[in-house]
């Protein structure tokens, strides 16, 4: 059955997730608009509010990619809503964490209290959490490779990298749809030990260093080595494991 053409806007459009979801709504035949900054088609400033209204006027669809670790997200989400209600969308797609009710990470939580806003929007919403992308976890490989000898890592602590571009399918696919509130987790095929991710990474990187496992304090880190972040019963599991990443 053929999808019917929808206007989409993403937010987030140059990000890690961003342009393989922009190409595969393209693919499908929607008129996207790729919002960030730097658009020369769409420039918005979400944390200003500026270019909301003319970039979302006539749009059918918001898929909320873009988020920062520094911060702000949550007033952005409030001024991407307001808007996405002036301009009559029907169908609002958030993207979060696997975890953010069970890691007390200050960035988890305000991915947390942003999906809270998403479901009181008044706009018909669908949000998915996914597991950590495969290009998060090789940046947090590289950087403790670059201590000399050793290569310290999280003890205890597994972890549930996804393929981005399997996140890109998904959300793709609940864009086209209608909306269906909180949808299963997505997650990688296996949760595997972060020791055991270095030393793949070691091996497929031609370093030699000794993985160190560290164990941290507080109740962020007994969160994660107690697996708050990795799916749980009922989530659907990607196929490409973080092994490939790591392949030429």
């Amino acid at each position: 059955m053929t999808t019917a053409r929808k206007t989409i806007l993403v937010t987030g459009a140059t990000g890690t997730l961003g342009r393989p979801l922009c190409a595969r709504l393209a693919a499908a035949g929607h008129e996207v608009r790729e919002l960030s900054r730097s658009s020369p088609t769409h420039p918005v400033d979400l944390r200003r509010g500026t270019g909301l209204d003319a970039a979302l006027a006539g749009a059918d669809t918001v898929v909320h990619c873009a988020s920062s670790p520094r911060g702000g997200d949550e007033e952005a989400a409030r001024r991407l809503i307001a808007a996405a209600r002036r301009a009559g969308v029907r169908h609002l797609v958030q993207i979060s964490i696997v975890g953010v009710d069970r890691v007390p990470l200050p960035y988890y939580r305000a991915k947390l209290a942003v999906e809270r806003l998403v479901e009181e929007s008044g706009i018909g919403w669908t949000v998915l959490r996914a597991t950590q992308f495969h290009d998060l976890v090789l940046k947090v490989l590289a950087a403790a490779a670059r201590v000399p000898l050793v290569m310290p890592v999280p003890a205890g602590v597994p972890d549930q990298p996804v393929d981005v571009g399997e996140v890109a399918d998904r959300l793709a696919e609940l864009a086209e749809g209608e909306p269906a509130g909180r949808v299963p987790d997505l997650g990688g095929p296996e949760a595997v030990p972060f020791a055991d991710l270095a030393r793949a990474y070691l091996a497929a990187t031609g370093r030699r260093r000794r993985v160190l496992p560290v164990r941290l304090p507080g109740r962020t880190f007994r969160a994660f080595a107690a697996g708050g972040h990795l799916t749980s019963a009922g989530a659907t599991l990607a196929t490409r494991p973080f092994s490939a990443r790591l392949r030429p």
